[in-house]
């Protein structure tokens, strides 16, 4: 585990869900918390929920999928800080589970815009941030259902959930990931998705409705767990709260 002393983390999508609760249980470990809203009221209060709780929370009003709201955040984090430890791509769009044969190419780019540009647009952004850290590391929070293994799996429940765009989204962010590892080996990028796929569960968050049969603790359990790898931690794996997950 890395020394939690005076440790950063931006956390896309932070206001709710799997980016409060992961944003809660590291501020728990006395990191300073720059939590991402792209809505700002909400972001505020979810801000002040943390600090009230005893995190050091610094909001961050961010849009991942503009330009210009991703670089307004990279200057207010810098007015914080000269580095960022911990960059955790958490935000997400589901789209509209649009069947494959109604699906539209407007469809597919609304959920890529998020799901996709939008991690390599912070990514980007932040690239500077995070080598001036001595030990960076970048999550990147996926899905069971970007998993060609798990997609191809008759027993498994989203191998049933016929649609385009959140799937191949995930895909897609999973190879970006890989990519990233490859190339920038000084940062550690791992992919962590809130489920539990050999059990075939998921996590109760908006996106579902709440209907997933883990809690938002559980499901943060793998991204808090890639956000914390020590050093000679791996780079470019895929993992669930139970262990490694098939590509």
């Amino acid at each position: 585990m890395t020394n939690s002393e005076h440790t950063s983390v931006l956390i896309t999508g932070g206001n709710k869900g799997l980016g409060f609760e992961a944003a809660r249980r590291l501020g728990e470990e006395g990191w300073t918390i720059f939590l991402g809203s792209r809505d700002e009221g909400r972001g505020r209060a979810a801000a002040d929920k943390l600090t009230a709780g005893g995190a050091n929370v610094v909001l961050v009003p961010l849009d991942v999928t503009s330009d210009e709201s991703v670089a307004d955040a990279v200057r207010l984090v810098r007015e914080h800080t000269d580095r960022l430890d911990v960059l955790i791509n958490n935000a997400g769009a589901p789209g509209h589970i649009v069947a494959p044969a109604d699906a539209t190419a407007d469809e597919i780019h609304s959920v890529y815009d998020t799901n996709v540009y939008g991690p390599i647009r912070v990514t980007h952004a932040f690239l500077p941030l995070l080598q001036a850290a001595d030990h960076p590391r970048v999550v990147m929070v996926s899905s069971g259902g970007g998993s060609f293994a798990v997609v191809t799996d008759p027993e498994q429940p989203v191998s049933k959930m016929h649609e385009l765009a959140y799937s191949s989204s995930k895909a897609a962010l999973n190879m970006i990931t890989v990519r990233y590892a490859q190339a920038l080996p000084d940062i550690k990028f791992n992919v962590a998705t809130p489920g539990e796929v050999a059990n075939r569960k998921f996590a109760a968050t908006d996106m579902n409705r709440h209907t997933g049969e883990l809690t938002v603790t559980e499901g943060t359990d793998s991204i808090v767990r890639l956000a914390m790898i020590a050093p000679d931690g791996p780079t470019g794996t895929f993992i669930d709260r139970l262990g490694p997950v098939a590509w």
